[in-house]
Protein backbone atom coordinates (compact mmCIF):
# COMPACT_ATOMS: atom_id res chain seq x y z
CA UNK A 1 0.00 0.00 0.00
CA UNK A 2 1.54 3.69 -1.25
CA UNK A 3 1.82 5.94 1.66
CA UNK A 4 -0.26 9.20 0.66
CA UNK A 5 1.73 12.13 -0.30
CA UNK A 6 0.49 14.61 2.25
CA UNK A 7 0.77 12.18 5.34
CA UNK A 8 4.51 11.25 4.35
CA UNK A 9 4.86 15.08 3.86
CA UNK A 10 3.64 15.58 7.31
CA UNK A 11 5.66 12.50 9.36
CA UNK A 12 8.43 14.08 7.81
CA UNK A 13 7.58 17.64 9.28
CA UNK A 14 7.32 16.23 12.49
CA UNK A 15 10.48 14.04 12.31
CA UNK A 16 12.51 17.51 11.46
CA UNK A 17 11.07 19.38 14.56
CA UNK A 18 11.51 17.31 16.54
CA UNK A 19 14.86 16.93 15.77
CA UNK A 20 15.40 20.33 15.71
CA UNK A 21 13.91 20.80 18.83
CA UNK A 22 16.45 18.20 20.11
CA UNK A 23 19.36 19.83 18.42
CA UNK A 24 18.37 22.96 20.34
CA UNK A 25 18.03 21.40 23.35
CA UNK A 26 20.72 20.02 23.70
CA UNK A 27 22.35 23.32 23.08
CA UNK A 28 21.02 24.81 25.53
CA UNK A 29 21.52 21.93 28.17
CA UNK A 30 25.81 22.17 27.09
CA UNK A 31 26.36 25.84 28.42
CA UNK A 32 28.68 26.39 31.26
CA UNK A 33 27.60 26.15 34.45
CA UNK A 34 28.15 28.30 37.02
CA UNK A 35 28.78 27.58 40.90
CA UNK A 36 25.58 29.77 41.46
CA UNK A 37 23.42 27.50 39.48
CA UNK A 38 25.19 24.42 40.49
CA UNK A 39 24.59 25.43 44.13
CA UNK A 40 20.59 26.02 42.78
CA UNK A 41 20.55 22.42 41.20
CA UNK A 42 21.08 20.37 44.09
CA UNK A 43 18.38 19.53 46.13
CA UNK A 44 20.40 19.47 49.32
CA UNK A 45 21.11 22.68 48.69
CA UNK A 46 17.97 24.57 48.73
CA UNK A 47 17.97 26.69 51.27
CA UNK A 48 21.41 27.88 50.68
CA UNK A 49 20.50 28.79 47.36
CA UNK A 50 17.16 30.72 48.78
CA UNK A 51 19.85 32.15 51.45
CA UNK A 52 22.05 33.71 48.40
CA UNK A 53 19.20 34.74 46.51
CA UNK A 54 17.92 36.88 49.87
CA UNK A 55 21.71 37.83 49.80
CA UNK A 56 21.46 38.83 46.19
CA UNK A 57 24.97 37.10 45.63
CA UNK A 58 24.37 34.96 42.75
CA UNK A 59 25.73 37.40 40.40
CA UNK A 60 28.98 37.52 42.48
CA UNK A 61 28.98 33.94 42.18
CA UNK A 62 28.40 33.81 38.71
CA UNK A 63 31.44 35.98 37.76
CA UNK A 64 34.48 34.52 36.17
CA UNK A 65 35.96 33.23 39.55
CA UNK A 66 37.39 30.97 40.20
CA UNK A 67 35.81 29.56 43.61
CA UNK A 68 35.33 27.25 45.94
CA UNK A 69 32.51 27.30 47.84
CA UNK A 70 32.14 25.00 51.32
CA UNK A 71 28.01 24.89 50.93
CA UNK A 72 25.93 23.78 54.42
CA UNK A 73 23.44 20.87 53.34
CA UNK A 74 20.18 21.99 54.21
CA UNK A 75 20.48 19.81 57.43
CA UNK A 76 23.16 21.33 58.38
CA UNK A 77 20.94 24.84 58.36
CA UNK A 78 18.34 23.13 59.81
CA UNK A 79 20.74 22.27 62.56
CA UNK A 80 21.57 25.68 63.21
CA UNK A 81 19.66 27.82 66.02
CA UNK A 82 16.72 28.78 64.73
CA UNK A 83 17.59 32.45 66.59
CA UNK A 84 20.96 32.36 64.34
CA UNK A 85 19.38 31.86 61.08
CA UNK A 86 16.57 34.45 61.99
CA UNK A 87 18.91 37.23 63.15
CA UNK A 88 21.42 37.18 59.62
CA UNK A 89 17.91 36.92 57.77
CA UNK A 90 16.69 40.28 58.83
CA UNK A 91 19.91 41.83 58.61
CA UNK A 92 21.62 41.90 54.52
CA UNK A 93 25.00 42.43 56.30
CA UNK A 94 24.85 40.12 58.84
CA UNK A 95 23.95 37.65 56.10
CA UNK A 96 26.41 38.02 53.27
CA UNK A 97 29.19 37.84 55.98
CA UNK A 98 27.90 34.67 56.54
CA UNK A 99 27.57 33.39 53.45
CA UNK A 100 30.99 34.81 51.97
CA UNK A 101 32.65 33.36 54.63
CA UNK A 102 32.10 30.01 52.93
CA UNK A 103 34.03 30.88 49.73
CA UNK A 104 37.26 31.34 48.91
CA UNK A 105 38.61 32.83 45.80
CA UNK A 106 40.48 30.03 44.35
CA UNK A 107 39.18 26.77 42.75
CA UNK A 108 40.38 24.25 44.80
CA UNK A 109 39.70 19.99 44.14
CA UNK A 110 39.91 18.10 47.64
CA UNK A 111 42.55 16.17 46.49
CA UNK A 112 44.10 19.63 46.21
CA UNK A 113 43.47 20.99 50.28
CA UNK A 114 46.39 21.89 52.14
CA UNK A 115 46.12 21.86 56.06
CA UNK A 116 46.38 26.09 56.89
CA UNK A 117 44.78 28.92 56.77
CA UNK A 118 42.57 30.61 53.71
CA UNK A 119 41.19 33.84 52.96
CA UNK A 120 37.62 33.48 52.55
CA UNK A 121 35.56 36.52 50.68
CA UNK A 122 34.34 37.78 53.59
CA UNK A 123 38.46 38.55 54.95
CA UNK A 124 38.48 36.00 57.60
CA UNK A 125 40.68 33.19 57.71
CA UNK A 126 39.20 29.62 57.57
CA UNK A 127 40.83 26.40 58.67
CA UNK A 128 41.35 23.97 56.34
CA UNK A 129 42.73 20.46 56.76
CA UNK A 130 42.45 16.83 55.11
CA UNK A 131 43.34 13.35 56.80
CA UNK A 132 43.40 10.94 53.78
CA UNK A 133 39.92 11.31 52.37
CA UNK A 134 38.57 13.29 54.92
CA UNK A 135 38.22 16.97 54.38
CA UNK A 136 37.49 19.46 56.82
CA UNK A 137 37.18 23.32 57.05
CA UNK A 138 36.79 24.86 60.34
CA UNK A 139 34.71 22.34 62.36
CA UNK A 140 32.79 20.89 59.61
CA UNK A 141 33.03 17.97 57.27
CA UNK A 142 33.23 17.52 53.63
CA UNK A 143 30.46 15.21 52.90
CA UNK A 144 30.29 15.84 49.07
CA UNK A 145 33.46 16.99 47.37
CA UNK A 146 34.42 18.17 43.91
CA UNK A 147 31.18 19.29 42.55
CA UNK A 148 32.50 20.95 39.45
CA UNK A 149 31.11 24.12 38.22
CA UNK A 150 32.75 26.22 35.12
CA UNK A 151 34.05 28.56 37.28
CA UNK A 152 34.70 26.79 40.65
CA UNK A 153 34.20 23.97 42.54
CA UNK A 154 31.01 23.49 45.33
CA UNK A 155 31.58 21.40 48.57
CA UNK A 156 28.57 20.57 50.36
CA UNK A 157 29.53 20.45 54.43
CA UNK A 158 27.30 18.96 57.37
CA UNK A 159 28.17 22.42 59.59
CA UNK A 160 27.20 25.99 58.96
CA UNK A 161 30.92 28.15 59.60
CA UNK A 162 30.14 31.04 61.27
CA UNK A 163 32.44 33.63 61.27
CA UNK A 164 34.39 35.33 64.20
CA UNK A 165 32.64 38.48 65.38
CA UNK A 166 34.49 41.48 64.43
CA UNK A 167 35.45 43.49 67.35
Amino acid sequence: MKTPPLFSLTRRALGAALLAGAACGFAAAAGPVTVSQTISAQASLSTLNSLIVAADLQGALDATGPFTVFAPSNDALKALPAAVLNDVSKDPAKLKNLLTFHVVPVAALAKDVKNGNVKALNGDNLALSKAGEFVTVENALVTTADIVASNGVVHIIDTVLIPPVKK
